[in-house]
């Protein structure tokens, strides 16, 4: 559960820079040839943005004509080789711009030639952003991602939601041997996601499924309505529309000879957590489920929570938070009362002033100019699954699961906090009458189910361990144990 209000910043910046950058169109240069070689070459920076810390890497080339072509790399997000557009490079100050997203850096080198300390600017926001000469680019190692061949079958597959006439678009894994298996259907957390959940750098479905499927189970995982290959629009959906994707899905499950009917589970992770359950009491079909970091609160009361753990992670004092979740609490209350799109988005922006003008200067300068960021958070603010996110209760439809649920946690989740998000779901569970079911905080582990330091977004990129064997281990044994394998 990722979406919030002062701390959205991370996640815009994120977005932007997994559609940037780019590759810089040639600048002549006036200053001679010997300055002119002094930039060329492989630079490596870090983006520090509230949560979360990005490698650059920016490939800058001299073309036969003498002019200038940059490309720029986004390690921890698996974007390489985007365009820069335009590039100049005079009197030791760097100029590049990606025009498509409005990217801009600024920057001057030192006098070793060595190093160019300059500034990121983005939608309204600014972060320092230095660049250091380096000889190889950083290469980002994710070793649990299998490499091909596979030791099952893999194929491509889609299928229809008839209830909105959208198609899905996903990987179907499917086990040695003749089956019929056992299957589950992977469901992403929030925000559009593809069928690997990627995420910085990291595919957890993929390791996911690989995992699940070595051990007999068949796995299918897809690409979010409006993401990749599937069609539809993601903007205009609720977490209810996206369960409506999911029972399409085991509807077409049910179609494939390899696949067992009567034993086809759910596993979801943080959003997928709230929709694995919706969908179990829809079908009762539904042999199991897992909920990996999946709600138990309320979207306001999450919000409120991770707001503040992830804050006081990356070092914001304990007034500006206090004075955040005062005025988190101040917007909640107007998106859930104001069904008028046009006034709330006029009262939004008062809340948002007043807040600004009581911040510390440090808050301000990481806000940037508040008439820019402001807007770019309204589309989802006044978006429909942020309203219903917000006020949505799971413990309902929890505790009207009759099937297995398997509920686990990472002790450092600081964006869906283990504690109070587990206790409540057992308690709905036990409420409804459901006595086969296990709830498991892992230690050391964050919201991915990496074995993490803080917890902190801030290191999702920087750990190399997609998902801990631990919790692998954890989920097929439960899996298997609930169902048979032929």
């Amino acid at each position: 559960m990722n979406k919030k209000i002062f701390y959205i910043l991370f996640l815009i910046v994120l977005l932007l820079l997994s559609t940037i950058s780019t590759t810089v169109s040639a600048q002549q240069i006036s200053d001679g040839m010997q300055e002119i070689l002094t930039i060329e070459g492989i630079w490596e920076g870090k983006l520090k943005v509230p949560g979360a810390e990005l490698r650059i890497v920016a490939h800058i080339a001299i073309t036969p004509e003498g002019t200038f072509s940059a490309t720029l790399d986004s390690p921890d997000q698996g974007v390489t080789g985007i365009p820069v557009d335009e590039i100049v490079f005079k009197d030791k100050s760097v100029h590049m711009e990606i025009k498509l997203i409005g990217g801009i850096f600024e920057g001057k080198l030192n006098e070793e030639f060595t190093m160019v300390d300059g500034t990121w600017q983005q939608a309204g926001f600014s972060f320092p952003l230095s660049f250091h000469r380096v000889e190889e680019a950083v290469e980002i190692k994710r070793p649990q991602e299998p490499e091909k061949p596979y030791p099952y079958t893999e194929e491509e597959v889609k299928y229809v939601n008839p209830s909105v006439n959208i198609t899905l678009a996903g990987t179907l894994t499917l086990p040695e041997g003749q089956g019929p298996f056992p299957a589950a259907i992977l469901i992403s957390g929030s925000g559009p996601q593809d069928r690997d959940e990627f995420l910085l750098g990291h595919r957890p479905f993929l390791v996911l499924a690989d995992y699940l499927t070595r051990k007999g189970i068949a796995v299918l995982r897809f690409d979010d309505r409006g993401v990749g290959e599937s069609t539809g629009d993601f903007m205009a959906a609720t977490s209810e529309d996206f369960a409506t994707d999911v029972e399409a899905g085991i509807a077409y499950l049910k179609t494939r000879s390899e696949i067992d009917p009567q034993q086809i589970g759910l596993i979801g992770h943080s959003e997928g957590g709230l929709i694995a359950p919706v969908v179990a009491v829809q079908l009762p079909e539904v042999t199991f489920i897992v909920l990996m970091a999946g709600p138990g609160l309320t979207g306001k009361e999450i919000v409120l929570l991770q707001s503040a753990l992830i804050s006081r992670a990356t070092g914001v004092s304990e007034e500006d938070i206090a004075l955040s979740l005062e005025y988190n609490k101040k917007f909640f209350t107007l998106i859930k009362e104001e069904n008028n799109k046009e006034i709330l988005a006029e009262e939004l922006q008062k809340l948002f002033y007043d807040y600004f003008n009581q911040i510390s200067q440090e808050e301000k300068e990481k806000i940037g100019e508040p008439d820019l960021y402001i807007h770019a958070q309204l589309q989802s603010l006044l978006s429909p699954w942020f309203k219903h996110f917000l006020t949505y209760d799971p413990k309902p439809a929890l505790s009207k699961v009759k099937c297995p649920v398997l509920a686990i946690n990472g002790e450092k989740d600081l964006q869906v906090p283990p504690v109070e998000n587990l206790k409540a779901i057992e308690e709905a569970l036990l409420r409804g009458g459901n006595r086969d079911f296990m709830v498991k905080e892992l230690p050391g582990l964050n919201h991915l189910f990496q074995t993490a330091q803080t917890g902190s977004p801030e290191e999702y990129a920087l750990i190399e361990e997609t998902i801990a064997p631990i919790a692998l281990k954890l989920m097929s044994d439960w899996i298997l144990a609930h169902v048979q394998l032929n």
